[in-house]
């Protein structure tokens, strides 16, 4: 089971590697967590410089993909030539997106006729691309789940896990992040945000091959 994180120029740390660190308590042979990205490395809005550990066609072909957030996603979205490398499939993947990552899935024409979640300041270009915005910090229908604020990040995870794992996986995950003392507080209220977004009894749907 792959999961990468597509992680561009300019990358929000909080949204990309608190993903990478929720995903990671999943530990499981063959559960790979990966940060994506279009080179070799990708470096930060606050200048941290990461070392790409999946290339944009692995992504493409992963189970799940979350993509990333970051100060430069305009820029993303403005390159024709990085866009057409994203071939993503719902029907057979789960993407999630952080924050500016909806406005790459919206310009990917994955969210036509979807609400999404964002950040405050991508909201209007998500908005110009024709999407609803709502003013909540998760969402989800079917295979695909947008994330709105860095600290949405866990959700985003727990909302992959769920679905490939089970809730008490997790569960499970978020519980080991949480606030020493606030523990069941916050994995009640993250639960609470993407339960009523899963399917069935176990949380989990096979994705088509």
């Amino acid at each position: 089971m792959h999961i990468a994180i597509l992680t561009f120029d300019g990358f929000n740390e909080l949204d990309s590697l608190i993903a990478l660190g929720v995903l990671n308590r999943v530990k499981k042979p063959g559960w790979r967590v990966s940060i994506a990205s279009p080179g070799a490395r990708v470096r930060s809005m606050n200048g941290v410089l990461l070392e790409a550990q999946a290339s944009l066609r692995e992504a493409n072909a992963a189970d799940a993909v979350i993509i990333g957030s970051g100060a430069q996603t305009r820029e993303v979205v403005a390159n024709a030539a990085l866009m057409s490398q994203l071939q993503f499939d719902s029907a057979r993947q789960l993407l999630g997106a952080q924050c500016s990552g909806a406005l790459v899935l919206a310009k990917l024409g994955l969210l036509d006729g979807l609400p999404a979640c964002t950040d405050l300041i991508t909201k209007p270009w998500v908005e110009e691309a024709g999407i609803e915005v709502l003013n909540q910090p998760f969402v989800a229908k079917g295979n695909i789940a947008t994330a709105g604020g860095c600290l949405a990040s866990p959700y985003l995870a727990a909302w992959v896990i769920a679905r490939l794992e089970g809730i008490e996986a997790a569960r499970s995950a978020v519980h080991y992040v949480a606030p020493v003392g606030e523990k069941d507080d916050y994995v009640a209220r993250a639960m609470r945000n993407i339960t009523p977004f899963l399917e069935g009894p176990s949380a989990c749907r096979p994705l088509q091959p």
